[in-house]
């Protein structure tokens, strides 16, 4: 299936979900993609515009895009709009005819406070389509998006969760490669160029930005999370966790590994470091034995934090688990803790057929730290995985 194949695929889903919602119009307004891009538009175009632009998804089934002179071929080309309607001077004249047209109660655009995959629309846009209808009855009736696109990027159709897999599968290929070739002495940074080569030999991109992907945690003194890998070397006694992810077909894995450095004594890891692992990967599969459809976010993520801290661990600082797909992070509901930060996120309702990468961790002194982090698929009967998750830990030397 080629990406604008997926496209009108996802665009026919996205009617449906107009009708499921009750929701009367979704316009995605946007212009230099280039510069600001509209997270949306990898689901409902596959490519950038230029001028001005309206793309309108009515629940009826029409799909009306409203673009610039030179913008327009493109959009006739893709096949999945039903009305392509071009503009010189102005987007204003056919915006209001066609939203007399279809005179929606609510028009639900491209804003969210809660999803950054649904925040695309700039304030300066926002003003500029606030301008435009000024003085009509449409000025009034805009609401979020955030839950017809949260639906949209969540609901994964049969391909992207096939896309998704070989990009899973390419990803533990490269751990295994890596695998071979760790030793002790070895800096982090070098892991990490070990990663990009691999990569790019096998023509992939990346899940994240280059400079922290794969993140390397070598030991107990490198910093855990999005940072850097820096000089802190491989060595006997220590943990190394790694974080990377690959692009392919355009989605992506997020997967996390770990390995211990036996010191010259050991022939297995020393108890501290087993019971870690132990409660890590009991506190995983708490988790993911809660992720079902129906379920919200914040009662998944209560599982496995309840029965990591239940072990005597500290608490992870950050959410469970967050959806995968076309990127990293991508969008809608979050299985996190009810913390200010995650806003309403935490709150969606999980689904069938929405792919998940679930995450912790546990710090242990003087070692290292212990990072878990599979993808699975949501099914109707709970969450199997994609990936062939990490039962034991690793032990180099």
């Amino acid at each position: 299936m080629s990406k604008f194949e997926l496209v009108r695929e996802k665009l026919d889903q996205a009617v449906a979900i107009l009708e499921e919602q009750d929701v009367d119009l979704w316009l995605t307004f946007v212009r230099e993609t280039s510069q600001v891009s509209d997270p949306c538009l990898d689901l409902i175009l596959g490519f950038g515009m230029t001028w001005q632009s309206a793309l309108m998804i009515a629940r009826t089934g029409e799909r009306v895009a409203i673009v610039g002179r030179y913008d327009a071929p493109n959009v006739e080309q893709l096949g999945a709009y039903t009305d392509v309607v071009s503009y010189d001077q102005s987007i204003r004249e056919p915006l209001l005819a066609h939203l007399t047209r279809f005179d929606p109660r609510q028009i639900a655009v491209n804003y969210s406070e809660n999803d950054p995959a649904a925040d695309g629309l700039t304030h300066g846009m926002f003003r500029i389509l606030q301008g435009l209808v000024e003085g009509t009855p449409y000025a009034d009736r805009f609401v979020s998006a955030e839950e017809v696109i949260g639906a949209l990027r969540g609901r994964k159709s049969p391909q992207e969760i096939a896309r998704i897999r070989e990009a899973v599968r390419a990803t533990e290929a490269i751990f295994e490669h890596i695998g071979q070739r760790l030793q002790p002495g070895v800096p982090a940074h070098e892991v990490a160029d070990w990663f990009h080569q691999a990569a790019a030999e096998r023509g992939l991109g990346l899940s994240w930005a280059r400079d922290h992907c794969p993140t390397v945690t070598a030991g107990p003194d490198s910093p855990v999370g999005h940072a850097m890998p820096g000089d802190f070397a491989l060595a006997r006694g220590h943990l190394l966790q790694v974080d990377f992810g690959v692009e392919q077909a355009g989605f992506v894995s997020d997967l996390q590994r770990t390995w211990y450095f036996l010191a010259e004594d050991e022939s297995e890891p020393p108890l501290d470091v087993q019971e870690a692992w132990t409660a890590a990967r009991r506190a995983l599969e708490a988790g993911r034995a809660a992720l079902r459809p129906g379920a919200r976010g914040w009662e998944v993520d209560r599982a496995a934090r309840e029965t990591l801290t239940g072990a005597g661990y500290p608490a992870y600082m950050h959410a469970f688990g967050h959806h995968v797909g076309r990127t990293a992070h991508d969008g809608a509901t979050v299985l996190g803790p009810r913390w200010e930060r995650y806003g309403t996120s935490i709150k969606g309702v999980i689904e069938a057929g929405n792919v998940f990468a679930i995450e912790l961790g546990v710090p242990v002194p003087e070692r290292g730290y212990i990072g878990l982090e599979e993808d699975v698929l949501v099914t109707p009967d709970g969450a199997e995985y994609l990936s062939d998750p990490q039962q034991v830990l690793w032990c180099v030397g």
